[in-house]
C-alpha cells in the first residue's frame, strides 16, 4: 500500500513539474493598423499593395518598395504613385517576416487583386473595435483605449505624410 502511494505521489509530483506545452500567444494589434486597412484582422504585420506591387509594415508605419535593385522603407510611397487611393485599393494582409523578399511569388499570386476595389475599410467600419484606431470617426476619447487595452494604441493616421526614408536590401 505504501508503495502505491509512493507511486502515485511520484507520478504526481512529475505530472505537476511538467512546463506547459499549450500556450495561447494572443497578439492584437488593431489600434496600430492604419485607418485604409482593411477590415477582420485583430493583428497584421504586412500589407501587401498588388497595384503598387509595394508593401506596407505595420509596426513601423512604412511603405517598402523596390528602388532599382534595392528595397526602401519610407513614410509614404514614391511620387510615381501619387495619384493610388489607399482606401480603394486592394489590401492582401501577410503575417511573415519580410515578406519583400518574396515578392516574385507575391506579385504573380496576388496579381489577380489589382484594380479590385470594395475592401471594407477601417474607417468606414462600424465595428467598435476598430475605434481604438487613431483617427477613427467614432472613436474612443483620448486615454478610454489605455483604460480598456492596458496600454496606448497609437493609430496611424498616415496617409502618405512625412518623408523618413531608409534602404534595406
Amino acid at each position: 500500500m505504501k508503495r502505491l502511494f509512493l507511486v502515485a505521489v511520484v507520478m504526481m509530483i512529475s505530472f505537476l513539474s511538467m512546463p506547459a506545452k499549450a500556450q495561447v500567444n494572443l497578439n492584437v494589434n488593431i489600434g496600430s493598423q492604419p485607418l485604409w486597412g482593411p477590415t477582420g484582422y485583430d493583428h497584421v504585420d504586412y500589407y501587401y499593395l498588388p497595384d503598387v506591387e509595394s508593401y506596407y509594415y505595420v509596426p513601423k508605419k512604412q511603405f517598402v518598395y523596390l528602388n532599382g535593385n534595392d528595397w526602401v522603407f519610407a513614410n509614404n510611397l514614391p511620387s510615381r504613385y501619387g495619384n493610388y487611393d489607399l482606401y480603394n485599393g486592394y489590401k492582401v494582409v501577410i503575417n511573415s517576416p519580410k515578406p519583400y523578399l518574396n515578392f516574385k511569388n507575391d506579385k504573380v499570386k496576388y496579381g489577380k487583386f489589382k484594380g479590385n476595389k470594395g475592401q471594407l475599410v477601417i474607417r468606414d467600419s462600424r465595428d467598435s473595435k476598430y475605434y481604438v484606431v487613431k483617427g477613427h470617426p467614432h472613436g474612443m476619447p483620448p486615454g478610454q483605449a489605455k483604460k480598456i487595452y492596458g496600454k496606448a494604441n497609437k493609430g496611424n493616421g498616415n496617409h502618405g505624410k512625412g518623408n523618413g526614408k531608409g534602404k534595406h536590401k
